[in-house]
């Protein structure tokens, strides 16, 4: 860093500074070699996340202040290094440190309690799981190749791995992938206009939390939640017979690359199409073959191109690589696809900061 200019002893009055102090916003911004530097730690703030999660640390602090030495008391934790945990964390706005030396909660860290709403408790431990950690270095392999990473990993395929092999890590993904849902499915519900729509198809929905929601909010609405045979069996109860939508609920097991036995006003197809090209364009092919003329599609993807949340969603599609190969879609890419396949995109719309809904009606 070369150092700033100095006025010589013998030139230097009374009156003139040393240096000229910069602007005050420019004292304030990173320099670029600091902002790198963070950002090669970056591992750091992930596992400190995810200590806290693992440790308890976000339920243990209610909504008073309390010291490092009070918290580790109730957690049964040393002082010192929980206190060390805590200052890492609060230099990322998650927890913040009090003029007196107690830490409080942030908006950042409220969201990492079990029992707050939109929590994202199990969405941080997910993103941290062991694999996580075998993976990431092996990035520059899954650049080369354009593959995943697992089968040289761990000799099999990612879902295989996560339920012969790593039970807990499955336990961790089935959570936070209803956690996600949930939230996802509730702006999906209030996003939607279902005016004239009489029925509405949730193609590899998952446990149909998205259909749930669109049944709760239409009480005249018909609905069909098509998945694999495993998934479709652990249904949301509200679907299943006995719960309190299954008289307007179908359960279809299937596969949505092979075909789509549905007939529907609408289909909804969220984060499905993110497996390799042959694939999405297999299933909007199907998506056409099965609706009526005229019949409204939705399909919902977070975007890597037209974002506010561009690290959030850039992130994911590396991920998705690491672990299955798959991708996210730009505007464009997503476009070109549903074109192809003959659903033509009236409008491209945000749902929430990092999910975008692109409109289309099969052909007339």
């Amino acid at each position: 860093m070369t150092a700033p200019a100095r006025t010589s002893p013998a030139t230097a009055t009374a009156t003139a500074p040393l240096s000229t102090p910069p602007p005050p916003e420019a004292a304030a911004a990173p320099s670029a070699s600091m902002r790198l530097r963070e950002l090669a730690f970056g591992a750091a703030a992930a596992a400190a996340v995810r200590a806290a999660c693992r440790l308890g640390l976000p339920d243990a602090l209610g909504d008073e202040p309390r010291s490092a030495e009070d918290l580790a008391a109730r957690l049964d934790l040393p002082a010192q290094p929980l206190r060390r945990l805590l200052r890492a964390l609060a230099c990322h706005e998650v927890f913040a440190e009090q003029p007196d030396g107690r830490f409080a909660h942030t908006p950042m860290s409220r969201l990492l309690r079990q029992d707050e709403p939109g929590s994202l408790h199990h969405i941080a431990l997910w993103c941290t799981e062991p694999w996580t950690w075998d993976a990431w270095p092996r990035l520059e392999d899954a650049v080369r190749t354009g593959r995943d990473v697992f089968g040289d990993l761990y000799g099999k395929g990612f879902f295989a791995h996560l339920h012969e092999d790593a039970p807990e890590s499955a336990r961790v993904f089935d959570r936070a992938m209803t956690s996600s849902s949930r939230q996802a499915a509730r702006d999906l519900a209030a996003y939607v206009d279902l005016t004239g729509v009489r029925s509405v198809a949730d193609i590899g929905g998952g446990q149909g939390l998205a259909l749930a929601e669109l049944l709760e909010k239409e009480p005249a609405l018909h609905g069909t939640l098509l998945d694999l045979p495993a998934v479709v069996a652990g249904a949301d109860p509200r679907l299943r017979p006995g719960g309190a939508l299954a008289d307007r609920a179908d359960l279809v097991a299937g596969d949505c690359r092979e075909a789509i036995p549905v007939a529907a006003d609408l289909y909804v197809l969220k984060n499905i199409l993110e497996w390799d090209d042959a694939s999405t364009r297999a299933t909007l092919r199907n998506v056409v073959a099965a609706a009526e003329p005229g019949a409204r599609v939705l399909v919902i993807e977070n975007l890597v191109d037209d974002s506010p949340s561009m690290r959030f969603t850039t992130a994911m599609d590396l991920l998705l690589l690491l672990n299955v190969g798959g991708a996210k879609h730009t505007r464009a890419s997503m476009t070109h696809l549903m074109e192809e396949a003959g659903l033509p995109v009236s409008s491209v719309a945000p749902i929430n900061p990092y999910l975008d809904a692109f409109e289309s009606r099969t052909p007339a």
